[in-house]
């Protein structure tokens, strides 16, 4: 017995001492860096950028924990709520803005939205906000000229894109909320219905509950989720949404903190919509947090088959705390665990992929759990799909055309020079030739991945001094990799021409009719309505 009290005491007193040390460190560090700062003060040759010193170091300090624990200065809390929530206060349009000093145009608006209901549409340009000019400005100022707050009145000095004419517009701006649910309906086939969501912010598992009942209705005989790319979101939003699936009571996902923070037991608190209709998750590396929940738990309560590739590996909670003179701290307070007791954070960040992904992790590393079937299941970072669907390989032109903006523009030009369209559901982009011609003007990397891989080869081989000893062999290889841009541009017209009818459609009937094109080119989406179901 006095063993066991002495082996206490020992225990006791070197946490005691932990904590002291550790309470000590952090005394020491704060003292010494204002000690820094009041030095620096008195002493700097020149006034010292304090704003600029302050952001850094924080930043600095921060970024030797983890991604995800970031500081919020005052002046960017409209971003930051942008970022959580997915909302701000305007008019819902997207802007383009090619140049300081032309009038900024309308690019995208948003279905509901005040600039919809006032008429705005592709192409109006914008001369003037509340009477000062547009020109001068770039894209971010005059974002932020059209921003405000909601109920305050706004004037445009627009000139309408088809009869030229100019005239003022006032629009009382609103509380913008980005949707999360982008689709919801049934495919062609009349009985898989389809949901594709990109976040979780505050109601969304209210409207997936609605969304589902709403199919059911209708007939639905097989659900799809789409939580591909979807970066997740609030935890309690991914909780109701697996409520529509389970039993009421079932436990979703434990969080679990350093001791300070208390751990805390989600449970679904609503009886499910259909506990038995199939469902399917489509996943990607893109999916994670919340999506990762969501997949996670209904894998593990074996309700739905996952498709799709590895998750992304985030199993990281996030609170926010207020901090001094308005600023707010986004801090990594704990771990979740799903129902089998899988944690799906990645084991470490250096076993990441390019995009931030969980990379290969080898089964040694790894522990087993079962899923309420008995299937094995294990964790070490993200959701592995229970079927493989390998994404759709994209050509480095086709991401070249994206990411430079030419689809975009070009679908802006289109709209100007056709008044209306075909309904979405007929309408098919014809015009190819037209597109190269518009693409042949402007300058992006037309370079295929071969030849971009070539370049980076004969830049190493000049550091080690052997690109004129290879110089035949060089020049034969690149011979062969290179093409024309208007032929390159022409092999690839089947993985560029969806893009361009995408954005085309969007522009004339919103969001949801650019999704209703994107599920037309889906090959994952047609192989998981083809699949066949994992039988529990």
């Amino acid at each position: 017995m006095k063993k066991i009290i002495i082996a206490i005491a020992l225990a006791a007193l070197s946490l005691a001492a932990t904590a002291q040390t550790k309470s000590f460190n952090l005394a020491r560090w704060m003292q010494t860096e204002s000690a820094l700062l009041q030095e620096l003060n008195r002493s700097y040759v020149d006034s010292l950028p304090v704003e600029r010193m302050q952001k850094a170091g924080i930043d600095a300090m921060l970024a030797t924990l983890d991604p995800y624990t970031v500081w919020v200065p005052e002046e960017e809390g409209d971003d930051f709520e942008m970022l959580i929530n997915k909302t701000y206060g305007g008019i819902g349009a997207i802007i383009y803005k090619p140049d300081t000093q032309g009038p900024v145009l309308i690019n995208e608006p948003y279905a509901g939205s005040p600039a919809a209901k006032a008429g705005l549409r592709c192409g109006d340009e914008i001369y003037a906000i509340d009477g000062e000019t547009t020109i001068g400005l770039n894209a971010t100022e005059a974002s932020s000229r059209m921003k405000g707050k909601p109920g305050s009145k706004v004037t445009f000095s627009v000139k309408r894109v088809y009869t030229g004419v100019m005239e003022d517009v006032v629009i009382t701006r609103e509380r913008i909320h980005l949707p999360d649910i982008e689709y919801a309906g049934l495919l062609d086939d009349g009985k898989t219905g389809y949901l594709l969501m990109s976040g979780f912010t505050t109601g969304v598992g209210k409207e997936v509950r609605k969304e589902f009942k709403a199919l059911k209705d209708k007939g639905m005989e097989k659900f799809i989720l789409d939580l591909r790319g979807n970066g997740g979101g609030i935890l309690q939003e991914a909780v109701e949404i697996v409520s529509v699936f389970v039993p009421k009571g079932s436990l979703v996902v434990t969080s679990k903190g350093n001791g300070n923070v208390r751990d805390e037991v989600f449970k679904t608190t609503s009886d499910p919509v259909d506990g038995k209709l199939p469902v399917v998750v489509l996943v990607d590396s893109g999916s994670a947090s919340a999506s990762e929940i969501v997949a996670g738990a209904l894998q593990d309560y074996d309700r739905a088959t996952i498709m799709g590739t590895r998750t992304f590996g985030k199993g990281l909670v996030q609170s926010v705390r207020p901090m001094p003179f308005g600023g707010q701290l986004k801090v990594t307070t704990a771990k979740y665990y799903i129902p089998s007791g899988r944690c799906v954070q990645a084991i470490d960040y250096s076993h990441r992929n390019e995009d931030g992904s969980v990379g290969h992790i080898p089964d040694s590393l790894t522990h087993e759990f079962v899923t309420a079937h008995g299937r094995t299941v294990r964790d070490g970072g993200g959701i592995t799909p229970d079927v493989l669907l390998e994404p759709r390989e994209y050509s480095r032109l086709a991401y070249s055309l994206v990411m430079n903006g030419i689809v975009e523009q070009y679908a802006m030009e289109y709209v100007k020079a056709h008044e209306t369209i075909s309904a979405a559901k007929d309408f098919h982009f014809t015009d190819y030739e037209d597109f190269i011609r518009f693409a042949m003007g402007k300058k992006f990397d037309y370079r295929s991945s071969a030849l971009a891989t070539y370049d980076r080869m004969v830049e190493e081989l000049k550091k080690d001094g052997l690109q004129e000893s290879m110089a035949p062999e060089l020049k034969a290889v690149k011979d062969k990799l290179e093409m024309d841009k208007e032929a390159f541009l022409r092999l690839k017209q089947s993985e560029i021409a969806p893009f361009i009818e995408q954005e085309i459609v969007t522009r004339y009937y919103f969001q949801e009719a650019g999704v209703e094109i994107m599920i037309r080119y889906d090959d994952a989406l047609r192989k998981a309505i083809a699949s066949p179901l994992i039988q529990y």
